[in-house]
């Protein structure tokens, strides 16, 4: 039973991690439709940034802890913002070009990154509190889990209630319906979309903070590793779907600790299986809109 307990509750939390990676993922397809591969890279340097603010006020302190997690939202949506700016804005409508010019990004915030840190991984530490478990039902969970459930659930609802009950929620859902007509009235669109780039790359930064905390270490393949991951989650989940990508984030995460304990760690091959059956089966996702 304890084993049970254990691999259902670090499946959760590492579905909340898989969800803070492809939250913004999700969100800035969901209002942009701008498929992002460059959101990797937004937070590793998150990461970096992080951890080195992290070194600077201490490693074993929260306050430092809940500093790094600031910084690294701060320097995600700093980022995401200037390549909205400069590359994303004269290449709206024109998804190839998109792609083309997000890919490059990624390879090239790769290369400068281990040009500044270098190739090696960095070992990282924290509050000595993530390093301790919890006992639920005899499992000993690591404490680590549940700050990224907590972390994953308030970035959810802060999302929410943004797109639904904010002034700037309203004109962006109207501005990707009809784009002309909120031109019309008066009201900059472009801001709009640039503040989805913002906010979604402040959610890659608080997951990049955080992911660091799970491996317990940085490098400059972080972001691109987890990538992976928050893509099949949002294609699962249905792209640009909130709400799917944290219903397929925790079944994928889930089914992955399974196949990996029971089917001799074959979780990521049992993945990629699943996402193959919902693009037959279900090509729209979970919680998809028909096309």
């Amino acid at each position: 039973m304890s084993s049970i307990v254990l691999i259902l509750v670090t499946g959760i939390g590492l579905g909340a991690l898989y969800f803070l990676v492809a939250s913004g993922l999700s969100l800035i397809y969901g209002l942009m439709h701008v498929l992002n591969f460059a959101h990797g890279a937004f937070l590793t340097l998150s990461a970096f940034v992080g951890w080195q603010v992290a070194q600077a006020l201490g490693t074993a302190s929260w306050g430092s802890f809940l500093v790094s997690i600031l910084v690294g939202a701060v320097v995600g949506a700093v980022f995401a913002t200037l390549t909205e700016l400069i590359l994303i804005r004269p290449l709206y409508e024109r998804h190839i070009e998109q792609v083309l010019v997000t890919v490059g990004l990624s390879f090239a915030a790769v290369a400068l990154f281990e040009g500044i840190w270098g190739t090696d991984a960095v070992t990282i530490a924290g509050p000595p509190w993530l390093k301790g478990t919890t006992e639920v039902l005899g499992a000993r969970i690591p404490n680590t889990y549940w700050v990224l459930m907590v972390a994953a659930a308030i970035v959810l609802i802060a999302l929410v209630l943004f797109l639904q009950k904010t002034r700037y929620g309203m004109i962006i859902r109207a501005g990707v319906e009809n784009r002309s007509m909120v031109t019309a009235l008066g009201i900059d669109v472009r801001k709009s979309f640039t503040l989805v780039f913002a906010i979604g790359g402040a959610a890659a930064g608080i997951g990049g903070v955080l992911a660091m905390h799970y491996t317990t270490f940085v490098s400059a393949h972080l972001g691109a590793s987890l990538l992976i991951f928050a893509f099949i989650v949002t294609v699962i989940g249905g792209l640009g779907s909130l709400t799917g990508a944290a219903i397929a984030s925790v079944i994928v995460a889930v089914l992955q600790q399974f196949a990996n304990i029971y089917l001799s760690g074959t979780g990521d091959f049992i993945v990629v299986a699943l996402l193959a059956v919902v693009l037959l089966v279900r090509p729209r996702g979970l919680m998809g809109r028909k096309a």
